[in-house]
């Protein structure tokens, strides 16, 4: 079981990596352009994203979820009508997204405070990568279409090609081709794009041989479509209440100013390096509990969770260590602003307790969606999104901008016990 847990994990891993380096590249690039209002610049745009991206997160997990569990009863038929549903509403989402780009960007900016010029470099950021939609949300779909077909291999050269692309270009755009600011955009779009035409070249080679197998006209016809919305609603809830704490921890530390939010940016770009690591094994986890839910085989699931447990807790203790050894060091790496350098290192004895608290949440989560126990994953997040918001009012008039991290601490902890606590009916039992 180690065996299998770690041909699943170590590909994501090594994927995911590359992931925060890519945001740790982009901040690096501002930081370098500019003062603070650069960082601010990619940290609101980042933002921008994130409320229309985090959203259609269900793309990938439920994907991912339903193929998994598709392979384990061996119904190839289901898992490609499932990917072909998923890119459907994948290509379907990113055409309203373009149509309404103006529309969006303007209602955003009507709710978030910043500074003129953190506005101004956050617009001209979006309206270049918006055109990458279309790759953006594809890629997610395609990602749980392989780790449900128990690949981790494909999704990690995808992933490694897009993110290594995107540093590249976007060093190239920004500093050699005289683009500024606007080339860490057009780097993101290249990339994107780049991925998408190896994710269909993989696509073909590796599984083409079962393209025959899905009717999409019939599909649609059957109420798949229906079944398929239906199946993913609880888990576009829970991406909503992803969204509401991360975009609102941005936009709340926006308001004490464009230090806090450029150390805040920093921070959350520190926890997802973590974060990455963990979410191998939760690949893993959603891997292998749909499979052998779909196969009825509860014994491998149980030894599956162990183990992918154990190797999660064991990532949290070693993340601690290298946070509390290196954290300083990662902050000068991504910013050179003094005041910005000098300001974060108030907020880093929060990435020592984060990752031992995340770890648990974050593994639960992979096991759930491999379960497609969504309804679980939905009340865990709402939950938590009361917790979050709760302490950060309750704390704020004594703690001031680190009331936002308490808030934080407190949504990992709330997700951390309510999954823990129905786990066994919803998992186990099912």
């Amino acid at each position: 079981m180690n065996r299998t847990v770690l041909r699943l994990a170590i590909p994501s891993i090594l994927a995911n990596i590359t992931v925060p380096l890519v945001g740790m590249a982009d901040t690096a690039i501002a930081g370098r352009l500019g003062d603070a209002t650069a960082l601010g610049g990619i940290a609101i745009a980042s933002m921008l994203f994130d409320l229309l991206y985090w959203n259609m997160g269900f793309l990938r997990v439920g994907t991912g979820g339903m193929v998994a569990q598709a392979y384990g009863r061996e119904d190839f038929k289901d898992a490609m009508e499932t990917f072909a549903l998923g890119i459907f509403t994948a290509l379907s989402f990113a055409i309203l997204f373009i149509v309404l780009q103006w529309v969006y960007v303007e209602a955003a900016f009507h709710f978030i405070e910043c500074s003129p010029g953190v506005e101004a470099l956050a617009r001209e950021y979006f309206f270049i990568r918006i055109w990458a939609a279309p790759a953006t949300l594809s890629l997610n779909v395609f990602k749980g279409f392989f780790i449900g077909m128990q690949n981790a291999v494909s999704p990690m050269v995808v992933d490694i090609v897009v993110n290594v692309t995107n540093i590249v270009a976007s060093i190239f755009f920004a500093f050699y081709a005289g683009m500024g600011f606007a080339g860490i955009a057009w780097g993101t779009l290249v990339a994107q794009y780049a991925g998408f035409l190896l994710a269909v070249s993989l696509m073909v080679f590796q599984y083409g041989k079962y393209f025959h197998l899905a009717d999409i006209r019939g599909t649609l016809k059957s109420g798949n479509l229906k079944r398929f919305f239906i199946l993913n609603a609880d888990l576009f809830v829970r991406s909503v209440c992803f969204l509401c704490i991360y975009a609102g921890l941005t936009s709340l530390a926006a308001r004490y100013g464009d230090i806090d939010l450029a150390v805040s940016s920093i921070m959350m770009k520190l926890m997802l390096l973590y974060s990455y690591f963990v979410d191998g094994f939760a690949y893993a986890g959603e891997a292998l509990s749909g499979r052998y839910i779909g196969a009825k085989d509860k014994i491998s699931l149980k030894r599956a969770v162990k183990v992918i447990f154990a190797w999660s807790c064991a990532i949290g203790a070693v993340s601690t260590l290298g946070y509390w050894a290196g954290g300083e060091w990662m902050v000068g790496f991504l910013a050179d602003d003094a005041q910005v350098i000098a300001h974060s290192a108030n907020f880093l004895p929060w990435l020592l307790v984060m990752p031992f608290v995340s770890s648990v949440a974050f593994t639960w989560d992979g096991v759930f969606i491999g379960a497609t126990a969504t309804k679980a994953l939905r009340n865990s997040m709402l939950w938590a999104v009361a917790g979050f918001f709760l302490s950060y009012f309750l704390l704020r008039g004594h703690i001031g901008v680190q009331s936002l991290w308490a808030g934080y601490m407190m949504h990992l902890l709330v997700r951390t016990v309510y999954l823990s606590a129905v786990a066994k009916k919803e998992i186990f039992e099912a």
